[in-house]
């Protein structure tokens, strides 16, 4: 308890946690790594062979001296701290990610340094750093072992000298571990005699080395402060002098005595020969962020480093690759330090042990880093999952980007604000910078760039004398003289009695100046990239803040209290994303549109919500101060919906303040002083770092005399701070409950990454499968809810129309959502796509089985024939081989990725998506085939609830198939149904049709004679809107009575029914040879739904539409006047709520114009209202013969001279309608001049002089409309609601007409 509560006091206030010491343990000898073999196992589980030789991880074919050895955590100190426990594993695995590694004398043996990260459940934090060097072997039993290792290597492969190698497995992880498995080969043993080069060991003649690791574990990632201390550490223990004090002391200092600086302050404290100062950032600052971001863009280049930043912010899965761990760290750190305010919600692995390749599978967005051999070629490198994947190279400046990605808003200005910064700290912002490279480009083989850069590099150190660097035989005699104890203690005996020994002396003092301008130089290098980092960060923070303004007017905050939220929080919608998206700059849609659907941007908004009861989270507290600064300074208002790039204004400012900081020291620690150490421990023994005492590292401040001199002070405030973290308790158990509610793939954290037991992998595994139907769940909820319309308002979800971009985004979710779960457990992949690639395998078998069984597929089903007794549009085939044959044959789609986003975009559109994917899946010989035991697909309950919800959307119509793909060739089918009871089924003359659609027409097509049905093929048309139907009148039955036309899309499926109920032909009905229809989509009936399970509603119409106006004849039904005036009331209130919608979501207007209920029918009403139809002399009397009379009288000359221009314009519109050479009938004529007096803006006056016309009192009764004054004025004034919007007619409905 004494340990515990010792190492705990301090724990609000300590700059280090734990101190750790990995390499290997003398009692134990050589083990082999049992996670590399566990592995192995599990690999050659899955392919098949014997796991027990697989598993004992000694690959006779690899020299003893590059095998995977275990290492282990040697000591730790304190032994445990409550608030955050030691995780020796995670630990251990992490500061040597592939285990021990053996060299000789002959190898070179040079200090690494590299840092790394584990992430705890909560998502907090834990930084560790790691300095690695080479201990000299002195244990008799690890040399003998190696020893004989080594014979039996040469025996072994001696006898197997003259085969051939093995293939490489097809695993999606094999290229992988072969990558990893020569990563460390000593990169001179081309130049080695032939022992050296084969990796040979003589214990006879080679001295042994191991590595080993000195770590420290912080809770704030003082990454150089960190790594000055491990570096005086190392070159304490290998100097020729023993250090001033026993290294106890300066550890004990660092755990226990070094505090971390306050907000906005800076620390001094003491190493084991020179001070060592870090600072911290203050509370309005951003936060702090100690790894180099100028190596960052220097290895990326700046264009290549905000791509993969955009794929950051995008929360895909981005993978780094690089031979160096500190490299992994440093991008990955930088890359995630510039998403403030953001936090990066998901897998943070910056470094992946070689042991756990195989969480690449996890389906999940994830950023990992992956430590790769010189030579790898990307071409070689299989991953699991690359449909979403964003591949870095970091050595090769090298980057793979996912398809389709967005780009971040003003990017090019960003990239020129961002070279200006590095080249004002005289760094070029074309290092890293490559040609842009394709997936189908394989890097350029580094092996000569990097030769090239050692060379460059190794001159440089040569000639930087910042390097303690001297010429050979003042070197040799250094050396010397610090490696021989008699010439030291005979030099200590000149210097006593006064003799000076000229040349040493100069030596020494010219080391000692070196040593001083190192210093100096690493201090300045310090304040040069600290200074960089936060200019860097600022230009970032400055494009969000300019870019989320607004974004709080826009958080809809609806619970009374935390708990109500908490509860209701998925049920909630917290951000009006419509409303928002439709305040941004069109060229920011693309990439926010994408954004505000991810887990950090939900998060944020979350923290904003939760602040109304609670302190404000760090981050948002900075961010909120800072939009709260700038609308101080400048009214954003007028350029709202600018796209403007607003440069970083405060670059200077926060440079200043790092420097100020720097320059002046608010705290010096307590110095490192002697401990109450046992005699004769702490002996020093040049090379070899010594066993530490664990009673004086353990105790902590109890022992220390220093401890009782703040100890009331430090209870004082420990105990307030104790105060604050109960008072927190509560907010960090409800954030924790927030974000694992709602977030996906938390689980995997390295702290339970090093149990990799068949059982816990399983367990992971099964967390995964939970998370992926807890996705499809929400996916699927959300786009039914944003498509449902009315309905979903009144239930209290949002918003009642989902604009095109947000359906696009969610749809392009969905599949990513299907490509991850695709790729989890899959073993066997063809192609960069996991989805398409089991499509083909699905295929490859069907053909397979069609050629053994002539008769048709049982994959298709069966057309339903119906009885011959009418014409009708035959059914279509369902059939997953065919949409697939549809996607392939698509040239405009070059990438297996994007044909698989193709064939679930055409299947939604269809509403089969959840019926394909069942016959998809249940081939289970091929699924057990292609995946692994804990994939998702191969979990029957959780499929089938997966299916389920993807059923689900058959509750709604999509056309994200037709609107996305524009370009295509579609074949288009025509049936005309004629009435058989009342005309000839066929006529005699040349009929002819010409489709129309929101994307263009298809142009006059004839259709064969004796014939009602034709196929053609025309670019996609889109919606349909109107087909004209017409004959040329030739022929002894050239009358035709026409029920309707139908037009089906024979890729989607969408039928299309043109109702028109009227003859064609001279002499019957109004005379036309041509009809305009207007089409409506065919909901199909159960019978037709091809076993689909879910039907779309029809589309809900208002209470006013629930009755059916007339056919444009007038008169199969008399509405009410009141009905006729309502229905006009509701076709202008549709059109105005057509033009209030965004251009791209607006849909057809011909249909609002046109249709069912539209202006035209509804004005048409209005006119037969009162009119006297009666048959004279058997011939019927039109509302186009009362315009035709109307005119005849208004041109006579003493009208004309009273009414001027306005009754000019009208006869002229008729004469032009009357002159067109289309014969479209009298009602098709009346059609024509309402459409063209809305667009004109005319209608509102042209109907004064139609009521003022005599003519009105012999065709109308005293009780039409058309003669009440009051009721032809408010009509006057619904009309003129029209001025306002810029109506624009399809082509088909004003063809032939010259104004």
């Amino acid at each position: 308890m004494s340990v515990s509560s010792a190492a705990s006091g301090a724990v609000p206030c300590r700059f280090a946690n734990y101190f750790a010491v990995c390499g290997i343990d003398t009692e134990t000898g050589l083990e082999p790594d049992e996670l590399s073999a566990l592995y192995q196992w599990l690999e050659a589980d899955r392919q098949g062979r014997d796991q027990y030789t697989a598993a004992t991880g000694e690959n006779s074919e690899q020299s003893p001296l590059k095998r995977k050895f275990k290492s282990k955590v040697l000591a730790h100190y304190p032994k445990n701290i409550e608030w955050n426990p030691f995780d020796q594993d995670a630990v251990n695995m992490l500061c040597m990610p592939k285990g021990l590694s053996f060299l000789t004398q002959a190898d070179p043996r040079d200090p690494q340094f590299h840092s790394f990260i584990i992430t705890r459940e909560d998502g907090s934090r834990t930084y560790g750093f790691v300095h690695t060097f080479y201990e000299e072997v002195t244990s008799p039993q690890i040399c003998s072992a190696m020893q004989t290792l080594h014979e039996m290597h040469n025996a072994e492969h001696v006898s197997t000298n003259h085969h051939s190698s093995s293939s490489s497995s097809s695993s999606s992880i094999d290229s992988l571990t072969s990558s990893l498995d020569e990563a460390d080969s000593p990169p001179f043993s081309s130049i080695l005699p032939s022992s050296r080069a084969a990796g040979g060991y003589d214990s006879s003649r080679d001295t042994l080395y191991v590595s080993k690791a000195l770590c420290l574990v912080t809770t704030m990632p003082f990454m150089y402060a960190c790594r000055n201390f491990l570096s005086q550490l190392h070159r304490a223990v290998t100097a020729a002098t023993a250090p001033p004090l026993p290294l106890e002391s300066y550890i004990h200092n660092i755990l226990y005595e070094v505090p971390l600086p306050a907000p906005g302050r800076t620390l001094k404290f003491h190493g084991v020969y020179e001070p060592i100062v870090c600072q911290r950032p203050g509370l309005e600052e951003l936060p702090l962020a100690d790894f180099p971001l100028s190596e960052a863009f220097s290895l990326l280049g700046v264009e290549n480093l905000v791509q993969v930043f955009t794929c950051n912010l995008l929360e895909m899965q981005i993978l780094l690759c690089s031979r160096d761990y500190q490299r992994l760290m440093t991008v990955a750190e930088g890359i995630t330090t510039l998403l403030f305010p953001f936090q990066w919600q998901h897998v943070y692995v910056p470094i992946l042990p070689a042991s756990l390749l195989h969480f690449l599978d996890a389906p999940v967005p994830y950023l990992m880093g992956l430590q790769s051999k010189e030579c790898t070629d990307r071409s070689t490198l299989e991953l699991p999952q690359e449909a979403n994947l964003c591949f870095v190279d970091i050595d090769n400046h090298y980057i793979e980007l996912p398809e389709d990605l967005p780009q971040f808003p003003n990017k090019t200005e960003l990239i020129q604000e961002l070279s200006e910064v590095l080249l004002s700290f005289g760094i070029s912002a074309n290092i890293g910078a490559t040609p842009k490279r394709t997936r189908t480009c394989s890097p350029r083989k580094p092996s000569t760039f990097n030769r090239e850069c050692k060379t460059v590099t190794l001159q440089q150190l040569e000639d930087d004398g910042r390097n303690g660097n001297l010429a050979g035989e003042e070197l040799t005699m250094l050396e010397l003289l610090q490696g021989n104890a008699t010439l030291e203690r005979l030099h200590a005996l000149t210097e006593r009695t006064g003799v000076t020994v000229a040349r040493v002396d100069a030596l020494r003092a010219s080391v000692k100046a070196q040593g001083i301008d190192r210093q100096r130089a690493a201090e300045e290098d310090e304040l040069r990239n600290a200074k960089l980092n936060v200019q860097l960060r600022e230009v970032f923070a400055s494009r969000f803040t300019t870019m989320f303004a607004d974004y709080e007017g826009f958080v809809i905050q609806s619970a009374p209290d935390l708990e109500s939220w908490l509860t209701n929080r998925e049920q909630m919608h917290n951000f009006d994303k419509a409303s928002f998206l439709s305040d941004q700059p069109e060229p920011y849609l693309p990439f926010l549109s994408h954004f505000i659907e991810t887990q950090m941007f939900a998060t944020f908004i979350d923290n904003k919500i939760m602040s109304q009861w609670e302190e404000k989270e760090p981050l948002l507290r900075v961010f909120d101060a800072r939009i709260n600064k700038a609308r101080l300074y400048n009214v954003r208002a007028p350029s709202l919906r600018s796209s403007n790039y607003q440069r970083c204004s405060i670059l200077r400012e926060s440079a200043q303040a790092i420097e100020q900081r720097l320059m002046k020291i608010d705290h010096i620690a307590i110095h490192p002083h002697l401990l109450d150490m046992k005699f004769g421990q702490g002996k020093y023994e040049q090379g070899f770092f010594p066993k530490l005492q664990a009673d004086v590292l353990n105790t902590g401040l109890i022992n220390s005399k220093w401890f009782h001199r703040t100890a009331s002070a430090q209870r004082r405030k420990d105990h307030n701070t104790h105060q604050t973290e109960h008072l927190n308790a509560d907010n960090d158990l409800k954030e924790k409950y927030m974000q694992e509610a709602r977030s996906l793939g938390k689980n995997l954290r390295l702290a339970k990454l090093a149990d990799l037991s068949p059982a816990v992998i399983a367990q992971t595994n099964w967390k995964f499968v939970e998370g992926l139907l807890k996705e499809c769940r929400m996916k699927t909820k959300r786009m039914l809810v944003e498509k449902m319309g009315r309905e979903a308002v009144e239930l209290g979800h949002g918003e009642a129309n989902i604009t095109g971009l947000e359906e696009n985004t969610l749809i392009a979710s969905l599949c990513d959502l299907l490509e991850r779960i695709w790729s989890h457990g899959l073993q066997v992949k063809q192609g960069k796509s996991a989805l398409w690639s089991l499509l083909l395998h699905y295929q490859a078998r069907e053909e397979k089985l069609e050629e053994q069984h002539t008769e048709s597929s049982l994959s298709r089903v069966p057309e339903r024939k119906k009885p011959d007794c009418s014409i009708s549009m035959p059914s279509l085939c369902v059939s997953l081989l065919q949409d697939m044959s549809h996607i392939q044959s698509m040239s405009e789609i070059k990438t297996d990725v994007g044909r698989a986003r193709a064939w679930v975009r055409l299947s939604l559109e269809k509403k089969l998506l959840s019926q394909h994917l069942k016959q998809l899946l249940s081939r289970q010989a091929l699924t057990k085939k292609l995946y692994k035991r804990y994939a998702f697909l191969r979990c029957e309950e959780e499929k089938e609830q997966f299916l389920f919800y993807l059923l689900s959307l058959n509750a709604v119509d999509y056309f994200c198939f037709t609107s996305v793909f524009t370009t295509i060739m579609i074949p288009y089918r025509v049936v005309i149904i004629p009435i058989k009871k009342l005309s000839n089924a066929i006529t005699t003359s040349n009929p002819w049709v010409c489709v129309s659609g929101e994307l263009g027409d298809s142009g006059i097509m004839q259709i064969p004679k004796n014939s009602l049905d034709m196929t053609f093929d025309t670019q996609n048309l889109g919606k349909l809107t109107t087909a004209q139907l017409g004959h040329d009148n030739a022929g002894l039955l050239a009358k035709w009575l026409v029920d309707c036309v139908m037009v089906r899309n024979e890729i989607t499926g969408h039928t299309y029914r043109f109702p028109c109920g009227r003859w064609l032909g001279k002499g019957v009905d109004d005379g036309s040879l041509e009809r305009v229809l207007i089409g409506e989509l065919v909901v199909p009936s159960r019978d037709e739904d091809g076993g689909r399970g879910c039907r779309t509603p029809p589309l809900q119409q208002s209470s006013s539409q629930t009755t059916s106006m007339t056919s444009m004849s007038g008169r199969e039904y008399k509405p009410t006047s009141a009905q006729i005036q309502e229905g006009i009331g509701d076709a202008v209130s549709n059109i105005v709520k057509h033009f209030q919608k965004p251009e791209k979501e607006r849909g057809s207007l011909t249909v609002l114009l046109c249709g069912e209920n539209s202006l035209v029918a509804t004005l048409e009403q209005f006119f037969h209202h009162g009119f006297k139809s009666a048959r004279l002399f058997q011939r019927t009397v039109f509302v186009w013969d009362f315009v035709e009379k109307a005119v005849a009288f208004l041109q006579s000359a003493d009208q004309m001279v009273d009414m001027g221009l306005i009754c000019q314009s009208f006869c002229h519109y008729i004469m032009a309608i009357n002159s067109t050479p289309r014969n479209i009938g009298k009602d098709g004529k009346f059609q024509l001049l309402v459409c063209l007096g809305a667009r004109d803006r005319l209608l509102p006056q042209w109907l004064p002089l139609l009521v003022g016309c005599p003519v009105i009192l012999q065709m109308y009764e005293d009780t039409a409309l058309l003669r009440d004054h009051t009721t032809v004025s408010a009509l006057i004034g619904i009309l003129q609601t029209l001025h306002n919007f810029p109506i624009k007619l399809e082509s088909s409905l004003i063809k032939g007409i010259d104004l």
